[in-house]
């Protein structure tokens, strides 16, 4: 879902710092922690959620500690035609961690858990086999450098939108 609105201001930021640093946190401490009503946070929270700001409440997993310690980036080149039903074919493939529809070379960029290079080439042979998928290409990770992380992004100022203007009539040049 897209967001319907852009930035956030300062008690919404404190609000999810505190969410995401104490996420076994109640309303009423994270209110307490604020010096807020229970009821603000709580109408913060809801409308950060109805906004599309906040897109789920649950726990962050591991691909690793659930037994798939090997990711994978794979881009597939794709007919343009098939790729509604190649999105759906993809959702339906556990591995599959998240697909993106993209520019440049390849067309969807993929990345997989896997359990091992092996278990990686499986989910790859089943992602071509799906019609309209014509041809893979993979890198496999060696090490996260920079996890997964919104928090640094929604703490930047919001940006502007500007509207272009025309020149009133005193603006107009004389050429």
């Amino acid at each position: 879902m897209p967001a319907r609105r852009r930035g956030l201001d300062g008690l919404d930021l404190r609000i999810l710092r505190l969410v995401a640093e104490r996420p076994r946190s109640g309303l009423l401490e994270i209110a307490r922690l604020l010096g807020v009503a229970r009821g603000t946070v709580q109408a913060r929270l809801d409308r950060m959620t109805a906004d599309g700001v906040i897109t789920g409440f649950g726990p962050e997993l591991s691909p690793a500690a659930l037994g798939y310690p090997v990711q994978a980036f794979t881009t597939l080149e794709v007919e343009q035609a098939a790729r509604e039903h190649i999105s759906r074919t993809l959702a339906a493939i556990p591995e599959l961690l998240e697909a993106h529809i993209v520019t440049g070379p390849g067309d969807v960029w993929c990345r997989i858990a896997g359990r091992d290079n092996e278990h990686v080439q499986r989910v790859i042979d089943e992602m071509l086999k799906i019609p309209g998928v014509r041809r893979s290409t993979t890198v496999i990770t060696l090490s996260t450098v920079v996890p997964h992380r919104l928090r640094p992004l929604a703490e930047l100022p919001a940006p502007v939108l500007r509207m272009e203007r025309k020149p009133t009539r005193g603006e107009e040049s004389s050429t």
